[in-house]
This record gives C-alpha cells, structure tokens and sequence, in this order.
C-alpha cells in the first residue's frame, strides 16, 4: 500500500510545485528555502546525532517553543533543526529562534522517500520528535529504517482521524510498531493511537504540552504598547484565528457592541496569510473605518481606501495582517473570540488568550481539542457562543461588568495552572530515547 501511496504522491509533486511556484509570486516566502522540501539544504554543523523536531504549521511551532527551549537547555551540545510545512509557519519559527543560532529552522521534506533520506542525511538525527500529530507515511518509515526512534510529543488524533487512517491500516502500521513513541495528550487519544498499531508500551499519557507554555514579560511589555497605542481608553477585544464565515460573524458581533460602546476596537485576525487581501475587501465592503497592522509602519494613507481614513487611535477595526502577533493583541485585550470554532473546522488555541489572563470566548466546534474547550468550560474559563448575534450579545455583557470578565479570566488561568507537567514528562521520555541504542534497520 505505501508503494502505492509513493506512486500517488510522485505524481502529484509537478502539480505541487506549480501550485508553490504559482503563490510565491505573491508571496516570496513560498521559494524561499524551497530546496529542504526535497531533501536539500545545508548540512547540521557537528559530528554529533542531533535533534530533528517538526511543527507542521503556526499553532504546532507556538507549542513547540517551550519544548525546543528546554531541549537545548537539557541538550546544548547537541545540532537542532525545526522544520515547519507552511511557510507561515517557517516564518514563526525563524521569528521565535532568531536569538538561537544553534537552531536551524527551515521547510520539512515532501514525503517521498528520497527526499526525506535527503532530509536524514543532511539533519542526522538521533531523534525526531513530532509536534501533535503529522503522521507521514515515507517519513516513518524511512526513520524505521535508518533506526531513527520517532517521538509524537503531545499527540493528539480526532475519532475522525483515527477512523480514516485504520482504512489504511497498512500505510503506517508497520512503521509505528518498529518506531514510534507516543506521548498522548489524553487517554482517549492513547487508546486511537494503540489502534492505530502503536504497542501499548510505547504510549504514555503526558498532557498538553500547550498548558506548560508560560507568557514571558515581553508578551506583556508589548501588549501594554499596543493597547496604549490602538486603544488606551476605549474597550478592545480580538477575533483571532478566524475562518471564511466567521469574519462577518465579527463585524456583526461588532456593530452590536458598538451600539453602547461606540469608540470600540475589533482587532481581526485571519488564520491563513493569503486570505488577507480577502478579509480587507470586507472590510473595505463594510464602510467601517479600519487600518491594516502593517501599514501602522508606514505612512497610513498607503493603505487606501477607507482604511486611508483611519487611524490607530480612531480606527473601529484593525486587520492584523502580520505573522506573530497574535498572543500579543490577546494580552493587549479586555476579551478574546478564538476561531475555527463557528465553522466546522474544530476550533484553534483556546490557551493562548486563556493563559493570558484574557476572557475567552469560541463557537460550538471543537473537536481538534474537545479535551481543553472542556476542561476550560467545566472550570469557569471559557463561554461558548453560536453565531455573531450570540457573539455580540457576550461581549456587549463582558464588556460592560468588569467583574465578570475577570472570573471568567481567573478561572480558565486557573485551569490552564493546574494541567501543566507535560513538558516535564516529554523530556523525561527524550532523554530515555536519547540514551537508547541505535535501532537496527528492520
């Protein structure tokens, strides 16, 4: 079957690369690097095995930071490369590691097998380690085969997932019996991945390793410039992550809050860079006045339109139109609305504004994380809204009782406190993979 799904995937890759060729001419980020995508780029410095981590997009390297922090704490000897598979992605984790020049971060390789024996022989690990869940056929098994152990830290598999991948049992069962570890965030994502073919001993119920992630002070020294900045006296609060559908959602929620407190501020963030330019004729469409955050660098009328009209301190709606900056408009916010929760996509980092301190709003859709939306709504933490009339109904309440924001913001940081540990469990079961003998070739 994997012989198959090789096939597949090498016809695909002309179409795959046109499609890559085609969006870097909007967005350069696409070529840039493009090499490690089949197996090329520079050669890891050292002699030693090192560490290979991979993030596959924003929201894994967010959650990785802490992790690679500690591994070169625990390991500073060793070489370590980040690989992402988005250029977004690759972006965060060049912006996260850039103080790192031990850190070399760059695109992960397709899964075909010459272009991940490339990536082996150019990263040498003695240890990859898997952010969430990026279960890669050709990528396990080339590992297996060169007895590189493979550790899926704080992994997570939907019902759905598991179900679609036990069709195709023989992809990658054979691989992650030979190979791989699990550090589940759950027992109930434990029990998918023993059906998914993992032997029972190699799984341990670890946590989210998202709980461990602490803010540092300079998350708050920023948010403190960018509230004084945007909105030093006027209510602000943050739709962040958010999908087709949900940005109109937003500006309905917003234009009911406006109606008693009318010098408000929506900060939006879109998930996905290319749906920027979308988002912003929206907002042109609106006739709300609103400013995009990268013009806030240059001079404002560069953004045109109404956007030409606003400015930081007046505009009713600022498109956050950056990589990065999203924990930093949470802190910065009296009330945060996460996406991908209003539309079936399954709900994005409810942590992130949660460990802020932040009251927490997000929509009925959260099976990427069912675990945490519960965890947090059982705890206090977190209010669910249907659609953005129920939406501009909750922050028109949070945003006129103070009160009532902070007991909704005390209780999910309170929650998020008390489940930290995993990161502890994971660079327990690193160490013990570190010390473990090469694996021979099955």
């Amino acid at each position: 079957m994997r012989v198959l799904y090789t096939l597949l995937a090498t016809l695909a890759l002309p179409f795959a690369s046109l499609v890559v060729l085609w969006r870097g001419l909007r967005e350069r980020a696409y070529w840039r690097g493009w090499s490690a995508r089949f197996g090329g780029g520079a050669e890891l410095p050292g002699e030693a095995r090192g560490l290979w981590v991979h993030a596959v997009s924003v929201g894994e390297v967010q959650a990785a930071m802490s992790l690679v922090t500690a591994l070169r704490k625990a390991w500073p000897s060793l070489p370590l490369a980040v690989t992402s598979a988005t250029p977004a992605g690759r972006e965060r984790a060049r912006e996260a590691f850039a103080a790192d020049a031990a850190v070399d971060v760059r695109y992960a390789p397709y899964d075909l097998p010459w272009a991940v024996r490339g990536a082996l022989r150019r990263l040498r690990p003695g240890l990859l380690v898997i952010v969430e869940t990026e279960l890669w056929p050709n990528l396990l098994h080339e590992c297996a085969r060169e007895g590189v152990p493979v550790l899926v830290a704080s992994a997570r598999v939907s019902a759905r997932s598991a179900a679609r991948w036990t069709r195709f049992r023989g992809l990658l069962q054979p691989a992650l019996g030979a190979t791989v570890t699990v550090a589940a965030q759950s027992a109930a994502d434990a029990g998918r991945f023993t059906s998914l073919g993992v032997p029972a001993a190699r799984i341990h119920v670890c946590g989210n390793i998202k709980f461990d992630r602490t803010p540092g002070a300079a998350v708050r020294e920023r948010a403190l410039q960018l509230r004084a900045h945007y909105a030093a006296a006027r209510p602000m609060w943050v739709a962040g992550s958010t999908h087709p559908g949900e940005e109109s959602a937003a500006l309905e929620a917003h234009a009911a809050l406006r109606t008693t407190h009318g010098d408000a501020l929506l900060v939006l963030a879109p998930r996905h860079r290319p749906r920027f330019a979308e988002v912003a004729t929206t907002l042109e469409a609106s006739g709300l006045s609103w400013l995009r955050r990268s013009a806030t660098a240059r001079d404002p009328a560069d953004a045109g339109g109404a956007a030409a009209a606003a400015t930081a301190s007046n505009a009713a709606v600022l498109l956050l139109d950056t990589i990065g900056e999203l924990e930093d408009f949470y802190a910065a916010a009296d009330v945060a609305f996460v996406g991908g929760s209003l539309v079936p996509i399954g709900g994005h980092n409810l942590l992130e504004p949660a460990a802020l301190g932040v009251a927490t709003l997000t929509g009925p859709y959260q099976h990427n994380a069912p675990d945490i939306a519960r965890l947090l709504g059982d705890a206090g933490g977190l209010q669910f809204v249907g659609n953005g009339a129920e939406l501009g109904a909750a922050l028109l309440r949070l945003m006129s009782d103070e009160a009532a924001r902070v007991r909704l913001a005390t209780a999910a940081q309170a929650a998020v406190a008390a489940n930290r540990g995993a990161l502890a469990k994971i660079l327990g079961l690193v160490s013990d993979l570190l010390a473990s003998p090469p694996r021979p070739r099955p």
